[in-house]
């Protein structure tokens, strides 16, 4: 049972990890997609640079989500307690 009750811990740390972590990066992205679009209405002459910055800083972002998703996937599938869970959810 104190098994099961770690999964479950870890698996709602994981889902709020990951919720969190969506959250942050969409913002942030929209906040510099924001600026990007500002400044190129600014100076159109400066839209090839601003975008390829904008696409490299969005980038960057969203590597900060993929981050979150690779230690919630860790949380949930690589736990001391993996074997065991599996034998109670009747698993190999």
């Amino acid at each position: 049972m104190e098994a099961l009750q770690f999964f479950i811990a870890a698996v709602t740390a994981a889902g709020f990890g990951i919720a969190i972590a969506a959250f942050g990066c969409g913002i942030g992205q929209g906040m510099g997609l924001k600026s990007a679009v500002e400044g190129i209405a600014r100076n159109p002459e400066a839209s090839g640079k601003i975008t390829v910055t904008m696409l490299i800083g969005l980038a960057m972002i969203e590597s900060l989500c993929i981050y979150a998703l690779v230690v919630s996937l860790i949380l949930i599938f690589a736990h001391p307690q993996a074997a065991t869970i599996a034998g109670l959810l009747g698993g190999h």
